[in-house]
């Protein structure tokens, strides 16, 4: 697919940061045996892998705002774009040696996503999407999942860990949709859960309390795949509140039903 300027800007970003950080996940993975323990390491790696996309976005379009997970937002002199990035989504898979992470890059143009780049270094996977052309994984055209019954469907989440409050909303949740469906999944990185959905991987996927660099490029990318895509809320808002759930046409309504029971 040919995408606009911008989205190119964002994969070349987005492949730059990638190859420094699947360098400094091999470190990881022989940090792991070590007793010095590898959390500075990773978070060094954290903040490398945000400069250079940082560099590399605001290099090509100075006057664009910045959200980043890893440094101060920037107002940009048009007030109406501005980028929105987290470097390493999954940093604690990444800190284990577990190869599931990604490095995470949206647009946003007065309020909405208008461009998403979600790069799996590891497995060599990007996924992308502009407002209105689709969704794509490297070559490929990606659509979501045609399953139409819960009980075939397997969904993702995010579960609170290190006493966040929504431990109890999340049980919930589980105890009402896991006699419902084929299972759920743990993976610990919001952005490819999206992608998952995109791809067709999973049916659908949900979680509370997300900030916006975790799910502004994944939700543009399963919205463009045909994914239905809400605030857990209906009143809300997912950029702000962080509150999202998402799944195939098919059964959005029916899965929408069992999460919004709490």
């Amino acid at each position: 697919m040919q995408g606009s300027a911008n989205l190119n800007i964002m994969i070349k970003a987005a492949r730059l940061a990638g190859r420094s950080l699947v360098k400094d996940f091999r470190e990881v993975e022989n940090l792991q045996v070590s007793t010095k323990g590898a959390g500075d390491f990773v978070s060094r790696a954290d903040v490398a892998a945000e400069k250079i996309i940082r560099d590399e976005l605001m290099g090509a379009r100075p006057n664009y705002g910045w959200v980043g997970e890893e440094s101060k937002a920037v107002e940009g002199a048009d007030p109406t774009r501005r980028w929105i990035v987290d470097p390493l989504d999954g940093t604690t898979n990444f800190l284990h040696g577990l190869p599931h992470w990604a490095v995470s890059i949206a647009l946003e143009h007065k309020g909405e996503i208008v461009a998403a780049v979600v790069f799996d270094a590891a497995k060599d996977e990007m996924y992308f999407a502009e407002k209105g052309a689709g969704a794509w994984m490297n070559e490929s055209r990606m659509r979501v999942s045609g399953r139409r019954s819960m009980i075939e469907c397997i969904f993702a989440t995010g579960l609170p860990f290190a006493g966040r409050p929504d431990l109890p909303e999340t049980l919930q949740d589980l105890a009402r949709l896991l006699p419902a469906c084929a299972g759920v999944r743990r993976w610990g990185a919001a952005a490819l859960d999206l992608a998952y959905v995109a791809a067709g991987r999973y049916d659908g996927f949900w979680e509370r309390g997300l900030k916006s660099w975790d799910v502004a490029a994944g939700l543009l990318i399963a919205k463009e795949a045909g994914a239905l895509v809400q605030p857990i809320n209906p009143e809300g808002n997912i950029l702000e509140d962080g509150d999202i759930i998402c799944a195939n046409d098919l059964i959005f309504d029916g899965f929408a039903k069992v999460i919004r029971n709490s």
